[in-house]
């Protein structure tokens, strides 16, 4: 089982590395601060010269599109080999879309590569490839149990040339981005005689289609995140041509498992990536910050706290290191529960990281003058999306039964 890099991929990394300390980092509060000068989601022009600019020197530099694993459009790397990248840019908030690496984006741009016809690929994956515009994947709705995807009920009638779609959705990431251009949509298409993994289809739909409409941006803990948002929509008699479909009706579930395996996992390794980074920040305020006539790093049980930080992310990191390899064996069956593993781990992990460094810092940690209060509800958020943990537990305890019964369980 080989979990390292090739020497060529080790010195990306320090490249990758380099651009984010030394010149993604030192931007980081001004792009946020930027958020309400001229409304909560707008681009202000301050953001797009940090931002574009950034984007530009990272593709000018070759430094784009690391997330395209096993693929000659990209580097050719490895599910294990992206996951040292995604952790790197999980250290920083513009890290992921600098290098063009972001979700819901990878995901979607999956689904175009993969699933997508030529008019779709030419239209919607070229400028997602060179990072023009965004794109947002909706699914949850507000009144079903979403982590049950045959509950998704939102009808997708066809009529003539066109499909129709009628109901809500919320959670969307990234439609509140004012650079966001189109969905894939998660849709019920069939009905009760069908068997239930084929009642549910994927379609995409543009952002400006008549008939949708902005509700309300979703908060977490009271933060909206612009102006990336997670919205929640309305559909009304939205209207798109039948050609928008993806493989034909009642395909949903298979689109979804090669969508979202690569995504949940993408997720976990900048998990780990926000755990070191509070790690490090616990560490120099430790020895910087003093009470008791002595740094506060030798008071209590601070040594064991950064010691256990240090050893948890450890083992986080190798369980993803195996889950990507296991993925990069080709088997998606064989990778569910390994991924399942993961998507528990790793977030948990990084809260328990982040929230030791909030301590640390005192009532500096859950204020403005630190991310850390952002990054745990960042991480806390991440919990839930793509399953929460439950089911991912489920599955896990599932595969484990299996060994010892020949029931289904």
């Amino acid at each position: 089982m080989e979990l390292g890099l090739r020497p060529d991929i080790e010195e990306l990394l320090e490249r990758v590395k380099d651009m984010i300390r030394d010149e993604i980092m030192p931007l980081e509060d001004e792009y946020h601060q930027e958020v309400d000068k001229e409304g909560r989601w707008t681009y202000t022009a301050r953001q797009a010269e940090i931002l574009e600019g950034l984007k530009a020197t990272a593709k000018e530099r070759g430094l784009w599109n690391f997330w395209l694993t096993d693929s000659d459009k990209g580097f050719g790397l490895s599910t294990v080999e992206y996951a040292y990248f995604a952790e790197e840019m999980g250290k920083t908030p513009l890290g992921a879309e600098v290098f063009n690496c972001s979700a819901p984006d990878t995901g979607n741009m999956e689904v175009f590569e993969r699933y997508g016809s030529a008019a779709m690929k030419e239209q919607w994956l070229k400028p997602l490839l060179e990072g023009e515009i965004r794109s947002a994947y909706l699914m949850t709705e507000p009144d079903v149990a979403s982590s049950d995807a045959t509950n998704v009920s939102m009808p997708c009638v066809r009529d003539g040339d066109d499909y129709v779609m009628n109901g809500e959705k919320y959670w969307a990431s990234g439609a509140g981005d004012p650079r966001c251009k189109v969905y894939i949509v998660m849709v019920k298409t069939g009905g009760e005689e069908l068997p239930v993994h084929k009642r549910q289809s994927m379609i995409v739909v543009p952002a400006d289609t008549p008939g949708i409409e902005v509700l309300r941006p979703m908060q977490v803990y009271g933060h909206d995140d612009a102006p990336h948002g997670h919205m929640h929509i309305r559909f009304t008699n939205v209207r798109v041509p039948a050609e928008n479909i993806l493989l034909g009706e009642g395909r949903g579930f298979e689109i979804a498992q090669g969508r979202l395996g690569p995504g949940r996992i993408h997720h976990c390794m900048r998990a780990i990536g926000q755990a070191e980074s509070a790690l490090e920040q616990m560490c120099k305020r430790a020895l910087d910050r003093e009470a008791f006539g002595k740094p506060i790093a030798h008071l209590g049980a601070n040594y064991d706290i950064m010691a256990n930080c240090r050893m948890e992310i450890e083992m986080a990191r190798l369980l993803c290191l195996k889950t990507a390899w296991i993925m990069d064996q080709g088997d998606a069956r064989a990778a569910a529960p390994w991924i399942s593993k993961i998507k528990v781990i790793a977030p948990n992990t990084a809260l328990k990281v982040i929230d030791e460094a909030v301590q640390m810092f005192g009532g500096t940690g859950v204020s403005q003058d630190t991310p850390l209060a952002i990054a745990w509800t960042q991480v806390r958020t991440l919990r839930l999306a793509d399953g929460p943990d439950a089911v991912h537990r489920r599955q896990v305890a599932r595969k484990e039964l299996k060994k010892y019964t020949q029931q289904k369980v």
